[in-house]
C-alpha cells in the first residue's frame, strides 16, 4: 500500500464515519484509498462548508470531524471552519494536500507553508514528511484534537509521500482517562457553598462536553441554587427546570444580569470564559468563584477562583453534595428573577404583527421543534434573539457558536447534524447575511439526503452591525449595512428544494410544520422586525435590580 492508504487504515481505526471536503490534485491518492474505504466522502461546493460540517459534527458528537482540502486556496478556504472549531472547543481533524517535498525549496505553484499557517488556528498541527510515521501522525492528532479541551488539528500530506509504498498499522487507541479533583478542594467549595446566602452556578459548554447535565441538575435542585447557562451551555438543566434562569451572555444588561449583581458566590461549572468574559458580569474582580471543570482557570483579573476543582465534573458535584449543607437558607434572590424572566419569554406568545418580531418568531418555532430536535443558530442580530428566548430541554439541542462566532455556519453545521441524528428534525436558523455566505452547501445536502429546513430572519441587512452601531452612536446612525437579496423562494426551487415565503404572523407554524415534513431541504423566507434590537436596549436600560 501507499501512505495514502495507510493513511485511510488509520482514520478508520479512529472510528471516522465521513470526511467532509473537495476533491484536488494534490489529494489524488488519498480520494482514491477513499473509494475502498467504510468512510463516506461527502463532495461540498466549498471548503469553508466542509470545515463547519466537520465542526459541528465533533461538538454533536464528541469525535473528531474530519475534513479535507487540496493545497494553496483549498486549504485557506478551510481556515475559518477550523478556527471556529478551535476556539468552540469542537474537536476537528483537517488534513490538507501539499506539493512534493521536492518542490518546497523553491517558489512553486500554489504553494504556501500551510503548518505555519495552521499552527495560529490549531491545537497541533504535523506534515507527515515520511512514510512510517503516518500512524504516529493520525493517533497524536486524534488524541490532542479530542481532548480536553477538544478543539482543531492539522495533517498536511504532500504528494510524493503520499505516493510512496509503506508498511504499517494504525496504532491502538488508548482510551482518555478521567483525573479527579482533590479532597482538599472538595471541602472547600462544600464550605463556601454551605456558607454564601446568594449562589448563582453558570455553567458553560465544558459541562455539555462532560455530558454533565444530570450532575448540574441534581446538584442546583439539592442546594437550591439558579443557574444560568452560556450560548453554548443551553440544555445543560431543563429549561422547565424552576431553577433554570435561561441564557446569560448578552453584550448589555437584562434581566440575569440582576442575579450577578446580587451573588456572593458564581459556581461556575464548565464555563470557559471565551463564551462570556467574566469582565461583563464580574467587572471588579470582587465576585468570589468556585472554579469546577476539566481544566484549571484561565488567567483573568475578572476571574480569580477562591477554589479550583480541576477533574471529571459530575463527580466534583456528586462530592461537594456529600459535603454542603443549604437546608437553613433562604431562596437566593436570583431565584425570583425567572418570573420576570419567563414573563418577558411569555409576552410575545399572541403577537400577531407583521413583519414578524424575532420574539415571537422564536417563540413559535420552540413550540413546533420536540424536545430532542435540534437548532443550528447562524450569527447575526438572530443569534442574539436565539440565545435569549429558544431554550432547551436538553444539551446539544440548540448550537450557537460563541468563540470565534463565525458567519456561515448554519447550513453546513445542519446538514451535519442530520448525519448525526437523521431522526430528529433539524433547523438552520440564519439571517439573510449568512444564508449567502454558505447557501451552496443547500446542493450538497440535497446530493446527500439530509433534510432539513432553512429559516432565514430576512431584514435586508447585517443587523446586529446595526444594532451595535446603534447602541454606540444613537438611533438612525448605521452605515454600511444595508443590502438587496434574491428572491429565496426561487432561489430554493432551482435547487430542487421547497421554498416558502411568510407573509403574515399566523403562517409561521404552519409553514415550519410543512417544511419539516418534506423528504427534501426546504427554505422559508421569514421577514423579520427588528425595530426591537433597539427597543430591547431601551427597554433593559430602565431596569431595576432592586430587592
Amino acid at each position: 500500500m501507499n501512505t495514502a492508504e495507510l493513511l485511510i487504515k488509520c482514520l478508520e481505526n479512529e472510528g471516522v464515519e465521513y470526511v467532509f471536503g473537495l476533491p484536488g490534485e494534490e489529494n489524488l491518492h488519498v480520494l482514491e484509498a477513499l473509494k475502498g474505504s467504510s468512510i463516506q466522502f461527502i463532495t461540498t461546493r466549498h471548503e469553508q462548508g466542509a470545515a463547519f460540517m466537520a465542526d459541528v459534527y465533533g461538538r454533536l458528537t464528541g469525535k473528531a470531524g474530519v475534513c479535507l482540502s487540496t493545497l494553496g486556496p483549498g486549504a485557506t478556504n478551510l481556515m475559518t471552519g477550523v478556527a471556529d472549531a478551535n476556539l468552540d472547543g469542537a474537536p476537528l481533524v483537517a488534513i490538507t494536500g501539499q506539493v512534493g517535498t521536492d518542490r518546497m525549496h523553491i517558489e512553486s505553484h500554489q504553494y504556501l507553508d500551510l503548518v505555519a499557517m495552521f499552527a495560529p488556528v490549531t491545537k497541533w498541527n504535523k506534515q507527515i514528511v515520511r512514510p512510517s510515521i503516518t500512524p504516529e501522525v493520525v493517533r497524536k492528532a486524534f488524541k490532542r484534537s479530542q481532548s480536553e479541551k477538544p478543539g482543531a488539528v492539522h495533517i498536511d500530506l504532500p504528494e510524493n509521500i503520499a505516493a510512496m509504498p509503506v508498511e504499517g498499522k494504525p496504532l491502538w487507541k488508548d482510551d482518555i482517562k478521567k483525573t479527579f479533583a482533590p479532597f482538599t478542594t472538595i471541602r472547600a467549595a462544600a464550605a463556601a457553598i454551605s456558607q454564601a446566602t446568594n449562589p448563582i452556578i453558570l455553567v458553560g459548554n465544558g459541562a455539555i462536553r462532560a455530558q454533565a447535565s444530570d450532575a448540574v441538575t441534581q446538584f442546583a435542585t439539592q442546594m437550591n441554587i439558579p443557574v444560568a447557562n452560556t450560548f453554548m451551555g443551553k440544555g445543560i438543566i431543563p429549561y422547565t427546570h424552576p431553577l433554570a434562569l435561561w441564557s446569560v451572555g448578552l453584550q448589555q444588561k437584562d434581566f440575569i444580569t440582576c442575579g450577578f449583581d446580587h451573588t456572593d458566590l458564581v459556581i461556575a461549572i464548565g464555563y470557559d470564559l471565551i463564551e462570556f468574559s467574566p469582565k461583563k458580569w464580574n467587572p471588579n474582580g470582587d465576585i468570589p468563584i468556585i472554579h469546577i471543570a476539566a481544566n484549571p482557570a484561565e488567567v483573568d483579573s475578572s476571574y480569580i477562583p477562591r477554589v479550583e476543582l480541576v477533574g471529571d465534573i459530575s463527580d466534583s458535584l456528586y462530592e461537594i453534595l456529600k459535603l454542603a449543607n443549604r437546608d437553613d437558607k433562604e431562596q437566593p434572590y436570583a431565584i425570583k428573577l425567572r418570573a420576570n424572566i419567563r414573563a418577558d419569554y411569555e409576552e410575545y406568545g399572541k403577537d400577531d404583527e407583521f413583519p414578524i418580531k424575532p420574539q415571537k418568531l422564536i417563540y413559535d418555532l420552540r413550540q413546533v421543534m420536540g424536545p430532542d430536535d435540534i437548532v443550528i443558530s447562524d450569527v447575526g442580530a438572530h443569534k442574539m434573539w436565539i440565545a435569549r428566548h429558544y431554550h432547551c430541554h436538553s444539551p446539544n439541542t440548540c448550537l450557537i457558536s460563541n468563540g470565534f462566532a463565525a458567519m456561515g455556519i448554519a447550513i453546513p453545521g445542519a446538514l451535519a447534524a442530520k448525519l448525526v441524528h437523521p431522526d430528529r428534525k433539524v433547523i438552520a436558523a440564519t439571517g439573510d447575511g449568512g444564508f449567502m455566505m454558505n447557501c451552496q452547501e443547500l446542493e450538497t445536502a440535497k446530493r446527500v439526503g439530509t433534510p432539513f429546513v432553512t429559516l432565514i430572519f430576512n431584514d435586508g441587512g447585517y443587523g446586529l452591525i446595526e444594532w451595535k452601531q446603534e447602541n454606540q452612536f444613537g438611533e438612525g446612525h448605521s452605515s454600511f449595512v444595508h443590502f438587496n437579496n434574491p428572491d429565496f423562494v426561487k432561489l430554493a426551487e432551482s435547487m430542487g428544494l421547497k421554498g416558502y415565503r411568510v407573509e403574515s404572523a399566523t403562517d409561521l407554524v404552519p409553514i415550519i410544520k410543512e417544511a419539516l415534513a418534506q423528504d427534501v431541504p426546504a427554505v422559508i423566507d421569514c421577514p423579520v422586525d427588528y425595530r426591537e434590537n433597539s427597543r430591547f436596549t431601551q427597554k433593559v436600560k430602565d431596569l431595576s435590580c432592586a430587592t
